[in-house]
């Protein structure tokens, strides 16, 4: 989860001259408050508060909120979330507000954070407090994750109600966190509104598409969203230091690809990835496919060519891991969920009477920020605004990511969840 991947995917979207065809904004940092509308404020009290100089006088404080090993203590860590959830939030906002229809953070998608846990290198759930902001102005939010791991922050955060959609296609088994069984479809009026595809290691484009399109038309015509939040976490390429899939950058990039084909305004955030070069890859490569844009598969020089090594072309190639996702598998998956999505009702609505406030300011936003192509090692190439320094730089189709954050962690190999714990959502599906 090093934000170094982020500089990477940056310095190649503006060698590939796709800035020129987005516009770019700085958004709003995230401040507690904006934390606590899903967070515990005990939560986020205590990740204003910790660093590494005193953790070890809250050692019971870290144990209860999770805050080790997988998710630990570092040198700006409250403003690295503020950040990312800060750009999450932004984007949201503009949707709102119909200032673009397609926005991307790809420093976003923290999606295993929980309400009052850390979890998975995430601490605070930008993806949550972004479609509770979504769901200010539209009625019912789609959520995507095709991150090699269950989005079960998210999935837990909504599982009781009918206004949020959750889709995960992900690695089940053995791993990490552990849930998003193919019968875990939520409760209550939230029933059947959980959809997880549970996947086994090695599945290719082809095998991965014949369950994705099928679903995913299915629930555009039961539930017919009016946003989409996209997770397109990259460790579900093949090649990837912690993941077991097999997908190219196409076959990943094909799925947001066909969300955008309906026309519905689009969140698109980041998640996972370890093998570093070939996030930067994807990324690149995902946004030129929502700005209609070819690119070359020789990349341009850039600051960052050696990292890209030991080839220069921006597609990888699929390994040749067995598939153990038999045709029997995948189409006993695609039945079941199919079935379970044809009991859902007519679409469910949700009366307005007001529409509560911003949770940032829309005029705080900084836009058509500009960027800087300078080559070398402290700027490298990043969006830069000359009356603001490197480390407050972020980009945005509407991107932002954050900058020179010192992490070196990944997500987590397990999940001690002691009870599911979820944000209330209540006062948005009630009202």
């Amino acid at each position: 989860m090093k934000p170094h991947r982020m500089r990477m995917t940056h310095n190649l979207l503006l060698h590939y001259g796709l800035y020129k065809e987005m516009e770019v904004f700085r958004p709003e940092l995230a401040n507690a408050e904006d934390m606590t509308q899903f967070h515990s404020d005990e939560y986020i009290e205590f990740l204003r508060m910790i660093t590494p100089d005193n953790q070890h006088e809250h050692l019971r404080q870290l144990k209860r909120f999770n805050v080790a090993e997988d998710c630990p203590v570092f040198d700006g860590l409250f403003n690295f979330t503020q950040i990312y959830t800060g750009g999450s939030i932004g984007g949201a906002v503009r949707l709102n507000h119909k200032l673009a229809d397609t926005v991307i953070n790809w420093a976003g998608g923290l999606h295993h954070a929980k309400k009052a846990e850390a979890s998975g290198f995430c601490y605070v759930n930008d993806i949550v407090l972004s479609i509770l902001e979504l769901l200010k102005v539209h009625n019912r939010v789609l959520y995507i994750d095709i991150d090699i791991h269950h989005g079960d922050g998210v999935e837990e955060a909504f599982y009781t109600t009918d206004r949020v959609m959750t889709a995960s296609f992900h690695k089940f088994g053995e791993y990490f966190p552990g849930t998003g069984h193919l019968q875990d479809v939520g409760q209550h009026r939230g029933k059947y509104y959980s959809v997880n595809v549970p996947l086994k290691d090695g599945i290719d484009d082809e095998t991965y598409e014949r369950l994705f399109k099928p679903i995913m038309q299915k629930v555009m015509e039961v539930f017919s969203p009016d946003a989409i939040v996209f997770q397109s976490g990259a460790d579900s390429l093949s090649g990837d230091r912690l993941g077991c899939f097999n997908l190219s950058i196409r076959g990943h990039a094909e799925c947001l690809k066909y969300m955008s084909t309906f026309n519905i305004p689009l969140l698109v955030l980041g998640g996972g990835g370890y093998t570093i070069r070939n996030v930067a890859r994807c990324w690149t490569y995902e946004t030129g496919c929502l700005l209609g844009c070819d690119l070359e598969d020789v990349m341009p020089a850039n600051e960052y060519s050696e990292y890209f090594g030991p080839t220069n072309t921006l597609h990888i190639t699929p390994s040749n891991m067995e598939n153990q996702n038999t045709r029997e598998y995948i189409d006993g998956i695609r039945t079941r969920i199919l079935e379970n999505l044809s009991k859902l009702p007519a679409r469910p609505g949700a009366p307005f009477y007001q529409v509560p406030q911003d949770l940032v300011n829309i005029q705080m936003q900084d836009t058509n920020i500009q960027p800087d192509l300078s080559e070398g090692k402290d700027r490298g190439g990043i969006y830069l605004d000359d009356d603001k320094s490197e480390d407050d730089s972020r980009v945005i189709k509407s991107v932002t990511e954050p900058f020179d954050t010192n992490i070196q962690a990944r997500e987590g190999t397990e999940n001690n969840t002691d009870e599911n714990e979820e944000k209330s959502t209540e006062e948005l599906t009630d009202r």
